[in-house]
């Protein structure tokens, strides 16, 4: 058989194409040629076809292992539509209907059979998959065998056992849309994948428009927008069954066109509605994330969140669902800060994951809460929102895209020419040896054991751009490489080197013109402080009520601390009192979803400081909103307290904060981060029995003598707020609503900042 012809045939004779797309055909030939196969294909990229093709030309059955119900009914319905004969294994057959199936299956009815990983060990489809020629097993969503991917599935660790029990063991393939680089090194290591080949077509999405609103009413965002864009299909994602319902209601008393589609609806009204929205009798869905696995439908022009998904990837696939056929599409998201409470509440139930033992369970669930703060600074970034997505899967491209809502309004063209100069010289006379970090770290000037191992520090350009924030010249490094006036080099360590175009830039040949963020405006603030709000350090606005409340849990953790003979902090942090004040929580549970509450500390303290929120309950819910990695700069210990840590200081009179280069080196640097993080961090590392603990106080004293922050005064009352130095620095006031539109601000340190911090408490800012 000559499998080239084969593959072209079945491909127009079944599917429909005449060719295929980028990396199917590689895909398919590795498969075909008996080897395992890893495929990362974006959402509409056609990663089917990679399995569907081979499976009807290899001899036997392929089984294709699936996680969602509608997504095997789906693409089995359109397999037996093309022709192909195909069947689906899964909880919604009834008994009689599952037996049937597995008999036709024995009797070779069926080229591709999909079925839930929870059937695999069976033992009546075990007796069945033993016994049948299985040629090849399709791992789909393949990053739900992961813990680090978004959708774990404890079911998915199944699927290694069962194809042990193969006599002859059959080809495996598995395919995801979303897979970060450790998700896809896991993929393969627990499938066991041998010598794999493995193809990523990249995650850019071109044709699609990504923008982020922060509207007071969502629901008129909504209206608005299909008003502008009357008769195009599209999808409204929607946080919970409730808010399904409300926003289908209000868009039928409005006219339009709309079907909705929540695990709460009869498998028989999901079915129906999801066809009205597939053959276009309904323009508009609104649904859960339950919605769209697997759905093919080619004329999606807009995908709506309104509300954030608790992860990027899930965005990202949600999202994708628009323009699958290439045609422009926009990818709107409505970003309320009470969306971060609502999706920190479905973190902490973790339902999906009641398979797992505590251990386990509790990595997957610090793991969600990481990629739920991706998510939230994606909503609050000035950078173009293209390159945040692409940079968070690995992929690198110019971070100007022309097509996102942030490019279009926050960009401006600026002249690097002398900051790529000194970038390329640094190179040059480093001799072409080092990494993107090194000569970043030499032009930067920073005091690194690698620097001064390498004597970097007497390089010519050491220091030449000390004043540059460092994440500005990795932007201009990207774009360096981007349009190769440098290159890097591909083995086990990347290596800078220069190309014909670097002589350009020395010579002074050439100009160097890049798209970079404007610097984020503090219009917000100052309208802010107009508006007479109460506000934290951070700039977080609290009612009068709110703030009263504050001061009542931070009496009774001063009460607690004193009895318990520990510090406050120990109890719980300003942070979590903070969350109690928004939240106002009645019950354990809702208790248990404040940020540091958990079920131990909740066994000794919650039920006290439930009832001390509940003794001042506020009927004013202006205030209610979401606190997220908040600092609470301004609040300072009771009298009583600081003469218990002055008369403990007294006694050691030798305990100081010197940071070591020890405890430097095993610091973790987010992309982003509060203060107060940091600062815990730090000492989570220090030796408590001979350092005292670093404060905030110290580092905010410090850089606000260095005109990174400043004063502001707000009723009457003084707080810490970044300077335009500061933000330079590194230092980001992130703008968000809460969940009745009031506006509150958050200090986030980057990158940069916090290992500049670490260098300055290394040399500069010791304190005795």
């Amino acid at each position: 058989m000559d499998l080239g012809k084969e593959k072209n045939k079945i491909l127009k004779q079944y599917f429909g194409y005449d060719e295929f797309r980028e990396g199917q055909e590689t895909l398919i030939d590795s498969i075909l040629s008996g080897r395992d196969t890893l495929g990362i294909m974006p959402t509409g990229a056609g990663k089917s076809l990679c399995f569907q093709v081979p499976a009807l030309i290899l001899n036997g059955i392929t089984l294709v292992i699936s996680p969602l119900i509608s997504l095997m009914k789906d693409q089995v319905r359109a397999l037996n539509q093309a022709g192909v004969h195909a069947a689906f294994l899964n909880s919604s057959l009834t008994t009689n209907q599952y037996y049937r199936a597995l008999d036709l299956a024995r009797m070779g009815q069926y080229k591709i059979i999909y079925v839930a990983p929870e059937r695999l060990m069976t033992d009546e489809f075990l007796n069945f998959a033993m016994e049948a020629e299985i040629s090849m097993v399709a791992v789909d969503e393949a990053h739900c065998v992961s813990q680090w991917g978004q959708d774990f599935r404890p079911s998915y660790l199944k699927i290694l056992e069962f194809i042990r029990l193969f006599k002859v063991r059959p080809v495996i393939c598995a395919f995801t849309a979303t897979a970060t680089q450790e998700v896809r090194e896991d993929i393969v290591d627990i499938l066991m994948l041998q010598s794999p080949t493995v193809v990523s077509t990249g995650f850019d999405r071109s044709n699609l428009y990504f923008g982020v609103l922060k509207p007071k009413d969502r629901y008129g965002a909504v209206k608005n927008y299909l008003d502008l864009h009357p008769d195009q299909s599209g999808i409204i994602y929607c946080l919970t069954r409730k808010v399904v319902e409300e926003v289908h209601e209000n868009l039928i008393r409005d006219g339009v066109l709309a079907t909705r589609y929540h695990a709460g609806l009869s498998d028989r009204e999901r079915q129906e509605n999801q066809e009205d929205f597939t053959y276009d009798r309904a323009s508009v869905m609104v649904a859960t994330n339950a919605f769209g696995m697997g759905i093919d439908k080619s004329n999606v022009r807009f995908v709506i969140h309104y509300g954030m998904p608790k992860n990027v990837e899930n965005y990202y696939q949600e999202a994708g669902r628009a323009g699958r056929d290439g045609e422009p599409g926009e990818c709107i998201l409505l970003y309320n800060g009470q969306d971060v409470i609502t999706n920190q509440f479905f973190i902490e139930r973790d339902i999906d994951n009641d398979e797992l033992d505590d251990v386990n369970r509790s990595v997957v669930r610090e793991r969600d809460r990481e990629r739920l703060k991706k998510m939230t600074f994606y909503c609050c970034t000035n950078e173009c929102l293209r390159d945040y997505l692409l940079r968070y899967f690995g992929e690198y491209k110019d971070h100007y895209c022309g097509n996102c809502s942030n490019c279009l309004t926050q960009f401006e063209e600026v002249d690097v020419t002398d900051l790529a100069k000194s970038l390329i010289g640094c190179i040059q006379s480093s001799h072409q040896r080092y990494g993107i970090n090194v000569i970043i770290d030499t032009v930067h000037g920073a005091n690194t054991a690698k620097i001064r191992q390498y004597r970097l520090d007497g390089n010519p350009h050491y220091g030449e751009l000390a004043k540059t924030p460092a994440h500005k010249l990795r932007q201009v490094m990207n774009h360096l490489l981007l349009n190769d006036y440098i290159s890097a080099t591909n083995d086990e360590y990347t290596i800078l080197k220069l190309t014909e175009k670097s002589g350009l830039i020395l010579q002074e040949e050439e100009t160097v013109i890049m798209k970079m963020a404007k610097e984020q405006e503090k219009e917000t603030k100052t309208k802010q402080a107009k508006k007479g709000k109460k506000s934290s350090a951070a700039g977080l606005a609290l009612s009068e009520a709110d703030e009263a409340l504050f001061e009542k849990l931070r009496s009774l953790r001063t009460e607690i601390a004193r009895e318990e003979k520990v510090p406050p902090y120990v109890v719980f942090s300003d942070k979590s009192l903070v969350h109690m004040c928004v939240l106002k929580p009645g019950t354990r549970e809702e208790m248990l979803t404040v940020s540091g509450v958990g079920e131990f500390k909740y066994e000794k303290y919650g039920e006290r400081f439930l009832n001390c929120v509940k003794n001042e309950a506020v009927t004013d819910e202006s205030a209610r909103g979401a606190v997220f990695e908040t600092d609470f700069a301004d609040i300072e210990e009771s009298e009583p307290l600081k003469e218990e840590i002055k008369e403990k200081r007294g006694k050691n009179k030798k305990s100081e904060f010197v940071l070591t280069n020890e405890i430097a080196e095993q610091i973790h640097y987010a992309e982003q981060t509060t203060l107060s993080d940091l600062v815990g961090q730090i000492n989570d590392l220090r030796d408590d029995q001979v350092m005292k603990r670093l404060t905030n106080k110290l580092i905010l004293q410090k850089l606000s003598e260095e005109g990174f922050l400043e004063d502001r005064v707000i009723n009457g009352r003084l707080f810490k707020t970044v300077s335009e130095t500061g933000i330079g620095f590194g230092i980001q006031v992130i703008t968000r609503l809460s969940e009745k539109g009031n506006e509150y601000e958050v200090l986030y340190y980057n990158e940069d900042a916090q290992r500049e911090i670490v260098r300055k408490l290394l040399g500069e800012w010791k304190e005795g």
